[in-house]
C-alpha cells in the first residue's frame, strides 16, 4: 500500500522544518563537501539511511556536491516518508 500523499498545508508546514526546497513534486538539497571523497561518503551515509527505511532518494554527483531529490513516486508527491528521511539526511550535517 502507498503511502499518503500530503496536503499542500502539511507540506508546508514540513517544510518549515528541514533544510531542503521544494521543486513541484520533490523537495531538494545539494551538500557541498570538501572534495569528492567526502562527497562520497556522505552519499554512503545517506544509502544507509534510505536502506534502512526503503525510501530511497535520487542522488546527483559533481565532485564535491551531491544532489538530493526525495518524492514518494508511488503515491504521486510528496508524503511523510520523505520528510522523515530529509530530516534524518539534515541529521548528518549540511
Amino acid at each position: 500500500m502507498a503511502a499518503q500523499r500530503l496536503s499542500e498545508e502539511a507540506i508546508g508546514a514540513e517544510l518549515r522544518d528541514v533544510a531542503w526546497e521544494r521543486e513541484g513534486d520533490e523537495i531538494v538539497k545539494k551538500v557541498v563537501r570538501r572534495d569528492f571523497k567526502e562527497a562520497m561518503v556522505f552519499v554512503n551515509r545517506v544509502a544507509d539511511l534510505a536502506e534502512a527505511r526503503a525510501h530511497h532518494p535520487d542522488i546527483s554527483i559533481s565532485w564535491n556536491t551531491v544532489g538530493l531529490r526525495l518524492s514518494t513516486h508511488s503515491s504521486g508527491g510528496l508524503t511523510a516518508l520523505d520528510f522523515e528521511l530529509a530530516r534524518a539526511v539534515d541529521a548528518l550535517g549540511s
